[in-house]
């Protein structure tokens, strides 16, 4: 399932690979921005990502990372509800499945300059768990929020019936 129905934009921050994403991101849909610095590991995408998703104007991002398989269209539809209608002091809503916390997630501004004001070296897992009491944690049905695809004997092993 794609993202873009469920968001007004989809950013993909490259690194080193922007040659090769670039014509994947926009024959999507996406728009591409560069990590200047993709040595500095995972987080320093995730900031560069948030800070373009402000550049635009936007308030709230839904996060993902590239090796994860898509969510059912039913799962994102649930998160974007309860993102709606979290209450105040709720910045963040994070998809349970088995126990384990998934992706992709919804964060507010919030939950955004929390991420852009941590050092470099942080982790997301860090910054969310110095911040539960301001996190949802939405129980799920789809055990693709939790799987992550490394190799291509992971993709070959994903189920082909599609989720809802």
């Amino acid at each position: 399932m794609s993202l873009l129905p469920f968001n007004d934009l989809v950013i993909v921050v490259a690194g080193n690979n922007e040659a090769n994403l670039a014509p994947v991101a926009y024959s999507n849909g996406a728009s591409l921005v560069r990590n200047p610095s993709p040595d500095n590991g995972q987080f320093s995408s995730l900031q560069v990502g948030l800070q373009e998703v402000l550049n635009r104007g936007r308030d709230a991002a839904m996060v993902t990372l590239v090796d994860r398989p898509p969510a059912g269209a039913g799962t994102l539809q649930a998160l974007c509800a309860a993102f709606m209608a979290r209450p105040e002091g709720i910045w963040a809503v994070i998809p349970e499945f088995g126990g384990k916390h998934g992706h992709p997630f919804l964060i507010a501004r919030e939950m955004m300059e929390v991420f852009l004001r941590a050092v470099p070296t942080s982790t997301a897992r860090e910054i969310e768990h110095q911040n539960q009491q301001h996190i949802s944690y939405v129980p799920v049905d789809d055990p693709a929020v939790t799987l992550n695809v490394d190799t291509p004997q992971d993709y070959s092993a994903l189920s082909p019936t599609p989720r809802t």
